[in-house]
């Protein structure tokens, strides 16, 4: 069913439904109010207007008031007899009233102590009586008529004789025609107000929105809307914003992940082809006859093996690009001594060092049964990652990189220092991002694809630990990470 024929039936059942109770309702109230004129006498025959007044009322006890006022000129004690008091409520409960005599400012008697207490701090002072016959106080938020005799007790204290009585609103047929009518253009007026707003506060914003999702449908994610409004259309509202923002952010993603996909192929392929190019050159002097000595042959042949491990470890980190990228990096997490792992590291790393003429110096300062988990494979690859960036930025004629291992209580921390050129303020919060290069201009000697320090940071994270780096321009950087110990537990095998 569409929203406008909900909307149609809604209108309708808001008119006809509150018409039809409403008719009932004026038809019974209007019978009871006749049965209960005629039951008391006041029909008035021309039907023009049988409105109770409040003359009406009063002339129902006055024969009440004329008795007391008699008893107050002949025998004002009667009205200190409870006896003779309780003679005039029984006489008053077939009349809807009951009488309240006061003394001072305390309660003297009442035929009706629960509603006495309701009343009776209202009631007028003393010597308020009017001179009229016919006066009285009319409360109209209780529905109450109050008569009033005052009298002296025979002590001299102040009293005052009160009848209340109470008072139903009886309306003439003609009113209640005029009321019918009014009903009827009442429930009109709300209808038409009823439509106007659901139309502004509902097919509006729908149309809004489906303004929206056909601008999104075509791709233009700029397209916004705002609103103020609470409840659900506001709630939608911020819902389609949402929705917007998260698609324009994921578009935004998506176009910058392909062209950092993009910047990454271009990388590799011009770090590949510069090894590839020496290959073929060295290769063809070997097969032209220029490498003639043994000497030579030997230089060729150990510069063609170099170039190859260099296309081996740019091919080995394409692939752990493509591991962290969804999140799928093996790991073979093994109890390891800290000791043994790292000297076994530096003395790897130092024969490579030694040829590049490059100076190693190794500190281990933790305790020698000091134990982390971790997979060996890519804890390597984390430390040759840090050392083959650090060789790659060296500067000085006599290189120098510092490995130190220290305690931290419940961590390992380790530290690779160097004495390169260091890292310029502005770009050391950068360094780990993925495709993140220092160096604008790119060449053989100090290229590379931009995703070893990422890949660096992702493994130390995955081993529960954090990395960050220090550097000052011209003197050197060092890469400090962080790896929590291994603890036995109480009870627990220490091997």
């Amino acid at each position: 069913m569409k929203f406008r024929t909900r909307l149609l039936i809604t209108s309708l059942t808001i008119v006809l439904l509150p018409l039809l109770l409403t008719s009932v309702a004026l038809l019974v109230v209007g019978s009871h109010i006749e049965g209960t004129e005629q039951e008391l006498g006041f029909l008035n025959r021309d039907n023009s207007s049988f409105i109770y007044t409040i003359e009406n009322y009063s002339r129902i006890t006055e024969e009440v008031l004329d008795e007391v006022r008699q008893q107050i000129t002949e025998d004002p004690s009667r009205l200190e007899d409870t006896v003779y008091l309780d003679e005039i409520t029984e006489d008053l409960r077939d009349k809807s009233s009951y009488i309240i005599v006061r003394k001072g400012e305390e309660l003297y008697y009442t035929g009706n102590p629960n509603a006495a207490k309701l009343i009776f701090p209202t009631l007028p002072e003393y010597g308020s009586e009017m001179s009229s016959a016919e006066a009285g106080y009319y409360y109209n938020d209780i529905k109450k008529l109050v008569k009033e005799v005052d009298f002296y007790f025979l002590d001299g204290s102040e009293g005052s004789f009160f009848v209340v009585t109470s008072v139903s609103s009886l309306l003439s047929r003609k009113t209640l025609h005029n009321m019918a009518l009014s009903f009827i253009l009442v429930l009109l007026l709300t209808s038409i107000l009823l439509t106007q707003w659901i139309q502004k506060g509902i097919f509006t914003p729908i149309n809004q929105l489906n303004t929206a999702m056909q601008n999104i449908a075509e791709g233009n994610l700029e397209y916004m809307l705002t609103t103020d409004e609470k409840g659900e259309i506001g709630e939608l509202y911020r819902n389609y914003e949402d929705m917007r923002l998260r698609l324009k952010e994921s578009l935004d993603e998506k176009f910058e992940h392909e062209q950092k996909n993009r910047e990454l192929i271009s990388n590799i392929s011009h770090d590949l082809k510069t090894p590839i190019t020496a290959v073929k050159g060295y290769v063809e002097g070997i097969m032209d006859g220029v490498a003639d000595t043994p000497e030579k042959m030997d230089k060729y042949i150990k510069t063609i093996y170099n170039k190859a491990n260099d296309m081996d470890r740019l091919i080995n980190e394409l692939t752990t690009y493509s591991g962290i990228d969804s999140n799928r990096i093996p790991y073979h997490f093994h109890r390891i001594n800290v000791a043994e792992y790292f000297g076994d590291c530096v003395e790897e790393v130092g024969l490579d060092l030694e040829s590049k003429n490059i100076q190693l110096n190794y500190e281990d300062l933790v305790e020698p049964s000091t134990q982390i988990i971790a997979d060996p494979e890519q804890l390597k690859r984390v430390v040759n990652n840090i050392i083959s960036n650090s060789v790659k930025y060296l500067d000085k004629e006599k290189g120098v990189i510092d490995i130190r291992i220290l305690d931290e209580v419940d961590s390992i921390r380790v530290e690779i220092e160097d004495n390169g050129k260091g890292i310029a303020a502005k770009d050391l919060p950068n360094i780990f991002e993925r495709f993140y290069r220092t160096d604008a201009s790119r060449n053989s000697s100090q290229g590379g694809s931009g995703i070893g320090l990422s890949i660096v940071k992702k493994i130390i994270e995955d081993h529960g630990g954090y990395i960050w780096a220090t550097s000052k321009e011209n003197e050197g950087t060092c890469m400090h990470f962080v790896i929590r110990k291994y603890s036995v537990k109480k009870g627990q095998d220490s091997e």
